[in-house]
């Protein structure tokens, strides 16, 4: 009777356990790719949005955004992952690990200089010195100038911040060349707001570059 018990008790606490650990992941196919850092996976007909956790990529105009999204796609783009969930951000999205038959895409975006560790949210610190190695063999970002070596946080918080001043005194419409614009903020307004795509001219993602250098 006691052995019995035994066995029951066990059988209930690896139900429990397995249960858990799966409620934490799941698996599915990548169908789209958002940017360096955010896909899209479809498991049983449904769609999920999966923000890669402990990283940040370059924004899309920003300096080697694209190429950050271009590099998770040839990871992972039509592949089944499993993702192991960490937390639902603001946004609604999961976010998680992601692995490829056991490779942690995470790290290998970051190994490849593909993407920055995510300062304010990273729990794994061997993250740093795959950082650091990919900065000092100037792998991908890091292969950019130090003037476009922006973190995306940063770079977030100064498009927020130049919204912020210019919604108080930029129009659109009523300047049209680098030659008018006054400050590098004034500049950023008409590419970001306006669409005014002349002021980029070399298309990596910084107007007016007498101003903004």
């Amino acid at each position: 009777m006691f052995l019995s018990n035994i066995k029951i008790l066990t059988l209930i606490i690896l139900t429990i356990l397995n249960y858990y650990t799966h409620a934490e992941e799941f698996t599915g196919k990548v169908i789209g790719i958002s940017d360096g850092d955010t896909i899209t996976i479809l498991t049983n007909n449904k769609k999920t949005k999966i923000r890669l956790a402990e990283i940040d990529t370059p924004e899309k105009n920003q300096p080697y955004g694209k190429k950050a999204k271009k590099a998770l796609s040839d990871f992972i783009f039509g592949k089944t992952i499993q993702v192991e969930i960490e937390s639902i951000d603001r946004y609604g999205r999961t976010v998680g690990k992601i692995l490829l038959n056991g490779l942690d895409i995470n790290r290998e975006m970051v190994k490849a200089g593909h993407a920055w560790v995510y300062v304010q949210y990273v729990k794994d610190k061997t993250l740093f010195d795959l950082e650091e190695n990919a900065r000092e063999n100037q792998l991908g970002l890091w292969a950019l100038p130090e003037s476009q070596r922006i973190a995306p946080w940063e770079w977030r918080r100064g498009k927020r911040n130049m919204k912020k001043e210019s919604n108080l005194s930029f129009q659109c419409e009523t300047k049209t060349t680098c030659r008018q614009m006054q400050s590098c903020a004034e500049a950023k307004y008409y590419l970001v707001n306006c669409g005014l795509m002349r002021l980029d001219g070399d298309k990596d993602g910084i107007p007016c570059e007498s101003l903004c250098r």
